[in-house]
């Protein structure tokens, strides 16, 4: 994953982060990676638009269970620590 990516996605988790989903969807709604699908499927989650936010959570290969038993907290969470993790090889 580039820099230039990690750091978007960083800034679409804080602005999630403060319930900000509009400006977390401009920011990922054009990248190509399983950590973005994801952020985008978590904004339309928030959004409550459930059809499509299960579309995205299934282009990243995001298991429906995880998606509807964890809260948005923890889904934020285990975001950032994925994208460290990524970020820091």
């Amino acid at each position: 994953m580039a820099a230039a990516d990690t750091d978007i996605l960083t800034r679409a988790l804080d602005f999630l982060g403060k319930d900000d989903w509009p400006a977390a969807h401009e920011l990922v709604q054009d990248l190509e990676c399983p950590l973005a699908y994801w952020i985008h499927g978590l904004v339309h989650r928030m959004q409550g638009d459930l059809d499509n936010s299960r579309y995205w959570y299934r282009k990243a290969g995001v298991t429906a269970v995880q998606w509807s038993e964890q809260s948005v907290e923890a889904q934020i969470g285990e975001l950032q620590r994925l994208l460290c993790a990524t970020a820091c090889r």
